[in-house]
C-alpha cells in the first residue's frame, strides 16, 4: 500500500465512486501520524496496522462496514481454531480498538467524509460485551514456573560441561556456547528481561563502592527496560547479589570477547558485531531444558521469575528492594513472580513459631486448662 500523504484519490470520478482503498490508505496514514506523535515505536504502529488490514481481509469488510458481530466472529476464529492465548487476544482487540476510536473521534474528518462517500459511518466494535476480560495480574499460564535451586544448578553445571565440552573438541560454535550460557547466567544473575539482556554493553557494568568484592561488576545499569506504552525505554541500576555470575560475566570479558578478534561495544555480541538473536538463546536454553529432562513450565523468563522467587523465599530480600531490582512499579507486580519453593510455607511457620517461643522465654503455648469446678462464690 502507497502512502499519499495529502491525497484525495479516493474522491469519486465521473466515471468511478469512490475508491474504498485509497481512502482506508489514508485513514490507516492519519492513524499512523497520529501514534508518532504520541511517541509509539515504529514496530508497534506497524503491528498495529497490519492487525486492521488482517481484520478486513478475514472479515471482507472495510472499517465501515464492521459489526459487532464481526469481531466476535474473528476472535472466536483466533481462540477456537488457531489457539491464541488470551493475552494474545487482548493485545490484539486493543490493536482494532484503538484503531475505531482514532477513526470514530470528532477531532478528525474521517467519520464525517466516510459517511458522505459511501452513505455509512465507522463505529467501536470492541465493547464491554466482547472483550476480553483481564481479571487477574497475572497473564502468566499455570505451567509457568520458576526453576528449584538444585534444578537450576544442575542446569548450569550442565551448561559448563557443555561449553567445555564443544571447546575441547575443537568444532566450530564453541565461542557462541560459552557467550550464551553466559547471558543465560546474567539473566538470572541480574533478574533481567530477555530484551534488557540482549541489549547489554560492557560499559553498563561498573564497580560498588558498597560492595568492593565483585570488583567492576558490583553495578549493573539496564538502559532497555520494559517501556510504559509511549514512553521511552525504562532504566534503572541493579545491584548485584549473586556473586558467581559476576565471576562469570568477568571471565567472559576478559577471556570471551577478545576472541572475536575486534573490539566489541556489546556483551553478547555475533561475530559480525551484532546483537545475539533472540532464537539463539531460546534455542541454548531450550536444548539444555530438553536434555536434562526437567520438568514442564520452565522457559528463559523462568530465569527472572526463580531470580525473584530465590532472592526473598531462600535468601530473605526485603520485597521492596527486589521489586526495585526488577524494575516493577508497584510491588504488586513482583508477586506475580514470587513463586515460593516448596518447603518456604515450613521454614516461614518454623521462623514464626521460633520467634514466639523466643518471646515466651521458651514456655510452650500452652490451651488453658477449664475449669470444672463450680464459680466461687
Amino acid at each position: 500500500m502507497v502512502e499519499k500523504r495529502g491525497s484525495l484519490s479516493f474522491l469519486p470520478l465521473p466515471d468511478r465512486g469512490p475508491d474504498k482503498d485509497a481512502f482506508l490508505a489514508e485513514v490507516l496514514t492519519g492513524w499512523k501520524r497520529q501514534q508518532y506523535t504520541k511517541n509509539f515505536t515504529e514496530k508497534t504502529i506497524s503491528r498495529r496496522i497490519n492487525r486492521v488490514l488482517d481484520f478486513c481481509d478475514a472479515t471482507g469488510k472495510f472499517p465501515w462496514e464492521w459489526m459487532p458481530t464481526d469481531a466476535d466472529e474473528y476472535f472466536s476464529h483466533l481462540v477456537n481454531v488457531r489457539g491464541l492465548v488470551q493475552e494474545t487476544i487482548r493485545a490484539y482487540q486493543s490493536d482494532v480498538s484503538l484503531f475505531c476510536s482514532y477513526a470514530t473521534s470528532e477531532s478528525y474528518p474521517w467519520n464525517e467524509t466516510c459517511g458522505r462517500l459511501f452513505g455509512s459511518s465507522m463505529s467501536q466494535i470492541i465493547t464491554d460485551l466482547n472483550k476480553a476480560r483481564h481479571t487477574q495480574a497475572a497473564t502468566m499460564g499455570p505451567t509457568k514456573r520458576a526453576f528449584e535451586l538444585h534444578e537450576l544448578q544442575q542446569f548450569f553445571d550442565f551448561a559448563d560441561d557443555e561449553v567445555a565440552r564443544i571447546i575441547g573438541s575443537h568444532v566450530k560454535g564453541g565461542l557462541a556456547a560459552w557467550r550464551d550460557v553466559t547471558a543465560l547466567k546474567v539473566c538470572y544473575g541480574w533478574g533481567l528481561r530477555h530484551d534488557e539482556l540482549r541489549k547489554l554493553d560492557i560499559v553498563d557494568f561498573s564497580p560498588n563502592v558498597k560492595a568492593p568484592y565483585f570488583g567492576d561488576y558490583g553495578l549493573l545499569r539496564v538502559r532497555h527496560g520494559k517501556a510504559n506504552k509511549g514512553a521511552p525505554k525504562k532504566q534503572r541500576t541493579v545491584q548485584t547479589l549473586v556473586d558467581w555470575a559476576a565471576e562469570a560475566v568477568a571471565e567472559w570479558v576478559e577471556f570471551g570477547l577478545p576472541r572475536y578478534g575486534q573490539p566489541m561495544t556489546h556483551l553478547f555480541p555475533t561475530s559480525t558485531g551484532g546483537l545475539v538473536a533472540e532464537g539463539d538463546l531460546y534455542s541454548r536454553f531450550i536444548g539444555f531444558v530438553n536434555t536434562l529432562g526437567l520438568d514442564p513450565g520452565l522457559d528463559i523468563h523462568g530465569l527472572r521469575r526463580s531470580y525473584a522467587t530465590h532472592m526473598q523465599t531462600v535468601y530473605g530480600y526485603d520485597a521492596k528492594f527486589i521489586s526495585m531490582q526488577l524494575g516493577h512499579a508497584h510491588e504488586a507486580t513482583t508477586t506475580i513472580y514470587t513463586l515460593p519453593s516448596p518447603d518456604f510455607a515450613a521454614s516461614e511457620m518454623e521462623r514464626v513459631l521460633s520467634r514466639d517461643l523466643l518471646r515466651s522465654k521458651g514456655k510452650l503455648l500452652l490451651k488453658p486448662a477449664r475449669n470444672q469446678g463450680k464459680a466461687s462464690r
